[in-house]
């Protein structure tokens, strides 16, 4: 179905994220599109007419998000965007680009191929975190790739305990622990020596982080599933927990950080052709077929 209102998102003060969003504009203006800019770039588009908006007013009115950047830039929008009936395709400005496939020097080919219905939709989806102290809520947020439990100060350890659905797992002593979707075991995750997880696959991943023993190892449980992380009250009181590395929730000794699948989904839209594993061969340096 071709889309009829589309919003552009991208690094503001970037060139390359410049040429493309102009590149974009000229485009949809030719297929007839109504365009909204996100208000963070609409001043490097002036005098164009295109109506400057908020990121959820494009999340409500827009049936396509074309998200110019890096990871950064598509995870910042996805937090917000999920909870909104639309479609989300990213133009790599970035380095890696797990979630931004389009190729700048390729994009009206590749949005000719999404206008004219070949694609690969599929959806990720995101973590709810939140605080809780001596039982009350304190905190709560979202993420896309990984929910982190890390100390506030460099290389200092901690205490804490692991519970599934209310079950104890284990104790540690270590710099942390990541939480990470499907998405994020690419991410921080996998440079933690994480596994990857094909996306569609209902899961989450739990790695600690530099753990002060052998025996500790990631584990993957269920995503239905609730982790549950209760800090102990021997800690300093120096501790965080990050979102996708973007939003940092202070936390006390003896609080507990709750997390779990969120009800919101993002959904990604890729060009046909879009293979999983074809990227991570490209993004990761893997060998290709010998024969």
């Amino acid at each position: 179905m071709p889309y009829q209102t589309v919003g552009l998102l991208g690094k503001p003060a970037h060139t390359g994220t410049h040429d493309s969003l102009k590149l974009l504009a000229d485009y949809l203006t030719r297929r007839g599109c109504q365009i909204l800019v996100e208000e963070n770039i609409a001043s490097e588009m002036p005098g164009n007419g295109f109506t400057a908006c908020d990121l959820v007013t494009i999340g409500k009115q827009a049936d396509l998000a074309v998200v110019i950047g890096g990871d950064g830039s598509m995870l910042g929008a996805a937090r917000v965007l999920a909870r909104f009936d639309i479609q989300v395709v990213g133009v790599n400005r970035g380095n890696l680009g797990f979630l931004t496939d389009i190729n700048p020097d390729d994009i009206e080919e590749q949005m000719d191929l999404l206008f004219a219905g070949e694609s690969v939709v599929e959806q990720r989806f995101l973590l709810e975190v939140e605080v809780y102290r001596h039982e009350k809520l304190k905190s709560n947020n979202s993420a896309v790739n990984e929910v982190v439990l890390h100390h506030g100060k460099v290389a200092h350890m901690m205490e804490f305990e692991i519970y599934i659905d209310d079950h104890f797992v284990f104790s540690q002593r270590s710099d942390g622990l990541i939480v990470a979707t499907p998405t994020g075991t690419t991410a921080y995750s996998l440079s933690g020596g994480g596994p990857i997880i094909m996306p569609r696959l209902d899961a989450l991943c739990l790695v600690p982080m530099f753990p002060h023993t052998l025996s500790s190892r990631p584990i993957v449980v269920d995503a239905t599933s609730t982790v549950s992380m209760r800090v102990s009250k021997v800690n300093s009181d120096s501790l965080q927990v990050s979102c996708d590395s973007h939003i940092v929730l202070p936390v006390l000794p003896g609080d507990e950080i709750k997390i779990k699948k969120s009800a919101d989904k993002l959904t990604l839209v890729h060009p046909k052709g879009y293979n999983y594993f074809t990227v991570l061969r490209n993004k990761l340096g893997w060998g290709s077929k010998l024969y």
